[in-house]
């Protein structure tokens, strides 16, 4: 089945009809993230993420969208060990949300609170967060669930907005990162967008007395001091590699 949402399989309605005794026993493991070399990334998680990720952007219809870098190569993560543990001191909300998710009516005006049935934590043995109590109504721990994706939800609007202020100053060029391996491999990280350091300092007062105000300017520079990052991924990919044992081409 194909992904939903990049690392969802099979997302339905929260209920108390279907999920009366399922609970989730997540334990850390983040085996459903090991597909992906890139996740979404709101605005108010650059302060953090900014020590630890290359943050970009990315354009997905008419929303430009930051997104946090995770591999050079597709279906690549390397911020997971080998027993699909994260390796990095701040997790984006995009993961941590999984296998929640709202899903939206058609005309975006009702949420519905979803969870991917094929997480592996998620269960009817009574092991780990029970989603709904003996009465049938949403445990605390489902309740802090739902607040989280509220907040969510809400801090992605206000990224939406972030990225078409950006779009409408047309601040953002094409940038390709590449990679040299010790062995001397050359290899690209995707095509993505960054903020050009040349139309931002071409920006008028005024323009930039608004992202001053805003904050955005602020989240600007966090993203431009994060593109370091990638000597981050670059070290991670080189580890990886040096794991996987070389096989032997045989004789012919």
């Amino acid at each position: 089945m194909p992904k939903q949402l990049l690392i969802y399989q099979s997302a339905v309605p929260l209920s108390s009809s279907r999920h009366a005794k399922w609970s989730l026993d997540a334990k850390g493991d983040y085996s459903f993230s090991a597909g992906v070399n890139a996740v979404p990334l709101m605005a108010v998680e650059f302060i953090r993420a900014a020590t630890e990720y290359a943050i970009v952007f990315t354009v997905a219809g008419e929303d430009v969208v930051p997104a946090a870098v995770l591999g050079v190569k597709g279906e690549q993560n390397l911020y997971l060990d080998a027993d699909a543990h994260w390796q990095a001191k701040y997790i984006p909300a995009f993961i941590r949300r999984y296998p929640f998710v709202f899903a939206a009516s058609e005309d975006k005006k009702t949420l519905t609170l979803c969870i991917d049935e094929t997480h592996p934590g998620v269960n009817r043995d009574d092991r780990g967060q029970r989603l709904f109590g003996d009465d049938a109504k949403p445990t605390e721990y489902t309740q802090t669930v739902l607040k989280f994706l509220q907040e969510y939800q809400a801090h992605f609007e206000r990224t939406k907005l972030f990225g078409k202020h950006l779009k409408e100053l047309d601040l953002l060029e094409p940038v390709q990162a590449k990679v040299t391996t010790p062995k001397g491999e050359q290899l690209s990280i995707g095509s993505f967008m960054a903020v050009s350091r040349t139309k931002l300092r071409a920006l008028g007062g005024e323009a930039l007395a608004k992202l001053v105000k805003s904050d955005e300017l602020e989240l600007l520079y966090l993203h431009l001091y994060s593109l370091r990052n990638f000597n981050e991924v670059k070290d991670r990919l080189i580890e990886a590699r040096a794991q996987v044992p070389e096989v032997a081409t045989p004789l012919q």
